[in-house]
């Protein structure tokens, strides 16, 4: 791939870090979007040439980053619609200059999206495919990362669908711990369970979410880099949906999930009882996730990454209990 083209990432934290760290190994020049100076010294410690100071509801000032690179890789977050919009602006502005031809944007979504209301009371039979985009699109418009997805998915079928080529990563739950830093999820059900002393589940815990590594879905990302590169526009939009999940260890259970905290807690003598509990207690929901606390860890989302699999990308890291139990548990209880 050409060494010469220049990547911008968006909110270069769990996942955009370890992203740029394969990207500057490939010897792409590669500029981090970040908020804090400490977060940009460890930027440019990884081999980042370029890292530019900034919050995401900045519009004018990523606009003018997006038209200085060729390819733009959001992860920041799924759920910012105004820093997508200025993404799609700069895109815009590079493609009525006559200049976006080979220009690339990936944007970070997630599999919560597929959110079916179980809260927790039931396993679903649904798996979604990504090669089968006619299911994506029949998900509700107002489902979480819905709004964002859909502006993107209209740009990639309308004005910038002849031009740039535009994809959608979309992972399940993400585990693993790299640059002193962990996920959302495992460690945040870890640290209520550390502050209330017990595990929490939603209803009886039945929903069912697949999952992947942080070093696999990184790895994920070059592997539809590289594949987006040697595709036309309109070859590549067609379908902007991709999957990463670890295949193999995708039947787990939220119960599964805080089972395994809830043991790994009280071994460690932080809690009394092993087994986790059902919160009843919806105020308590402030400190996990908030109002969509059961869309994301009670939540039916099972995904299968059938277009990377095809391309050659393959899930190497190790699985997610032996990442909590030697990665992030130890880190989590270091830093409390």
């Amino acid at each position: 791939m050409s060494s010469s083209k220049k990547v911008l990432i968006i909110g270069p934290g769990f996942i955009g870090w370890n992203v740029l760290d394969l990207l500057v190994k490939e010897s792409y020049t590669v500029t981090g979007y970040a908020r804090r100076q400490a977060h940009a010294n460890g930027l440019k410690a990884s081999g980042a040439s370029e890292v530019v100071l900034g919050d995401l509801n900045d519009r004018s000032k990523i606009t003018d980053l997006v038209k200085q690179h060729d390819i733009i890789i959001h992860t920041a977050t799924a759920d910012h619609l105004p820093s997508v919009e200025a993404v799609l602006d700069g895109l815009r502005a590079i493609v009525n200059d006559g200049k976006g031809q080979g220009r690339i944007f990936i944007h970070t979504s997630g599999t919560s999206v597929f959110d079916d209301g179980a809260m927790g009371k039931f396993k679903s039979d649904k798996i979604y495919r990504d090669d089968r985009p006619e299911e994506v699109d029949e998900v509700s418009d107002d489902a979480l990362h819905r709004e964002i997805d859909l502006a993107i998915l209209k740009a990639a079928k309308g004005d910038l669908g002849k031009t740039v080529r535009i994809a959608l990563m979309i992972p399940p739950l993400i585990y693993g711990w790299t640059h002193d830093r962990g996920t959302i999820q495992l460690p945040t059900l870890t640290r209520f369970s550390l502050k209330h002393g017990f595990v929490p589940i939603i209803g009886p815990g039945l929903g069912v979410e697949s999952n992947i590594h942080v070093l696999d879905l990184a790895k994920g990302y070059i592997t539809l880099l590289h594949s987006l590169e040697k595709a036309t526009p309109q070859t590549a939009n067609e379908n902007i949906y991709y999957f990463c999940e670890c295949t193999g260890n995708h039947e787990l259970s939220w119960y599964d999930y805080s089972k395994l905290i809830a043991e790994s807690l009280h071994s460690a003598g932080k809690i009394k009882d092993p087994e986790p509990q059902t919160l009843k207690d919806e105020a308590l929901w402030g400190d996990l996730f908030g109002s969509v606390t059961p869309g994301i860890v009670g939540v039916n989302s099972r995904s299968r990454a059938v277009r990377l699999q095809a391309l050659g990308w393959r899930p190497t890291e190790k699985d997610w209990k032996r990442s909590y139990v030697e990665d992030e548990l130890p880190n989590i209880l270091k830093a409390t």
